[in-house]
């Protein structure tokens, strides 16, 4: 198994707009592909103006194979398009991590 944990940074006062940005444009589209997201989660202390998204995949090439097919797709590359329009992100972090023998995740 492999989680990809990816925090994003946007400008300040822009959280709101960016969820609303890639709820609307971007999640469905990335669902079609990766399926369900692990988590979802939005900063309530610290960095309040991040969010974070993990997506499991079965192993690096599952989820290059899948990324693959989510950069063929018309309508999530104009989402793409459309988010650096907007300008809200300031920052992108992801991690490629895997889960310790002693606490695997249960799906």
């Amino acid at each position: 198994m492999l989680i990809d944990h990816r925090t994003y940074t946007v400008r300040v006062g822009t959280l709101r707009k960016q969820l609303a940005l890639y709820e609307k444009h971007g999640l469905a589209i990335q669902k079609k592909y990766f399926g369900e997201p692990l988590a979802w989660l939005v900063s309530e202390t610290g960095d309040v103006n991040s969010y974070v998204h993990i997506w499991v995949y079965e192993n690096a090439e599952d989820r290059n194979r899948k990324r693959a097919e989510l950069f063929k797709d018309a309508e999530w590359l104009k989402y793409i398009e459309m988010n650096a329009e907007a300008g809200y992100l300031i920052k992108q972090e992801s991690k490629l991590m895997s889960p310790a023998p002693f606490a695997p995740l249960k799906r």
